[in-house]
């Protein structure tokens, strides 16, 4: 039988341009986060607003995101490319437009968000991205510089210590972490030497810790979550609760609906602790699954990545790596926090909590690296490799 007539098995349907591993996870992501979003705000209904008011303002955000996306997917790369420093100095003045009186909005203490009349606009959240992007195109345009002198090592550093100093009178310790996590990330893929990386990391780490040192709120959080039993009743509250979460829920859960955490003991249980509420109503078992999808996720970026690579266009796969590494990373934190392994830091968890400008970045993130596997597939003349196929 000619390959004409051959029927057509299920090993051979594809999503023609997209990668269908990665885009069946991101929305089985984000159709469990819209439930569990659900399920962990249903109880906080006001007078302002019906049970399903949480809901509402997510499936907003979503749909706000997936024009976004959309948009961002027509757009080719080299675009990207030409604009990446143009877009960082953008995310920069984004930063410093929250310390403008009457345009930034302060919440829980801290100075994040851009009025935006209904809405609010969390600058932050963008910044991930473009990081990302002037990252990528910092280590094409000087990689021979970057993988042989400190000095083209140390430059982007600059730049990148501006942004976290804004970050920082924010104050956000959480992102700035994630972005030099990430930054550093892709320095080290980008042919860094492993001394310089390392000497750089470390300097990092002790900065960060000194702010943890001087900071007395900062201090009681790592402190506390070296043993939050002893704070179970003031700083540790938050922690523990969510500890009890993933214990009452065992292997498979209490079932949907049916914690009781959620229910005001543990706060922000729809934002920061979603997790928790995932392992108490679904066990070890949703648990695993959603770090599964995760996985999938990152493995899928960089599998993208490294074809883009071959095909020749290093600021595509540049790009990949480093929003697969950010995408991770924060996943990593948020479940680390929620499971008592990192202290706690104000990180939501990607696709899945609560949180408009979080959740729009990543459907743009999404859109992105799928455009980049659109471009290795059309660079290759249609043809798609056997990790496309379905």
């Amino acid at each position: 039988m000619t390959a004409m007539a051959r029927p057509r098995g299920v090993s051979e349907l594809r999503l023609p341009g997209l990668d269908p591993v990665l885009s069946i996870a991101v929305l089985l992501l984000i159709g469990f986060g819209i439930v569990m979003v659900a399920s962990a705000s249903l109880h906080l209904a006001g007078p302002d607003g019906g049970a399903m008011r949480f809901v509402g303002r997510h499936i907003l955000a979503l749909v706000i995101g997936l024009v976004a996306a959309v948009l961002v997917f027509l757009t080719p790369s080299d675009w990207w490319h030409k604009s990446s420093t143009a877009l960082y100095f953008v995310g920069l003045g984004l930063l410093a437009l929250v310390f403008v009186p009457g345009l930034g909005r302060e919440a829980n203490g801290a100075l994040r968000w851009i009025a935006a009349g209904p809405l609010s606009l969390q600058t932050s959240e963008f910044m991930k991205i473009f990081v990302v992007l002037y990252m990528a195109g910092y280590l094409v345009r000087r990689q021979i510089e970057v993988a042989h002198t400190l000095w083209g090592f140390v430059k982007p550093i600059i730049l990148l210590i501006i942004a976290c100093a804004l970050l920082m009178l924010q104050p956000d310790f959480g992102t700035t972490a994630v972005l030099l996590m990430t930054a550093f990330g892709m320095l080290f893929l980008g042919g860094a030497p492993l001394w310089q990386f390392a000497v750089l990391l470390s300097l990092a780490i002790g900065a960060l810790m000194a702010l943890v040192w001087v900071s007395p709120y900062r201090l009681e959080r790592v402190t506390t979550f070296l043993n939050p039993w002893e704070h179970a009743q003031d700083a540790g509250y938050q922690l523990a609760q969510a500890l009890i979460a993933f214990g009452r829920g065992e292997w498979t859960g209490v079932g949907l609906g049916n914690g009781i955490q959620k229910q005001f003991y543990l706060p922000e249980a729809h934002t920061d602790f979603v997790m928790a509420v995932i392992g108490e109503e679904f066990g070890l078992v949703g648990t695993l699954l959603v770090i599964g999808m995760f996985a999938l996720i990152v493995w899928r970026a960089y599998a993208i990545g490294t074809r883009a690579e071959r095909r020749g266009d290093r600021y595509a796969a540049y790009v990949a790596y480093g929003l697969g590494l950010w995408l991770g990373m924060q996943a990593f934190i948020n479940i680390g926090v929620n499971v008592g392994l990192l202290p706690t830091k104000g990180l939501t968890l990607p696709f899945v909590s609560y949180g408009s400008n979080s959740l729009i970045v990543c459907c743009i993130t999404v859109a992105m690296l799928l455009r980049i596997c659109h471009e290795n597939r059309s660079a290759d003349g249609g043809k798609e490799g056997q990790w496309q196929r379905v």
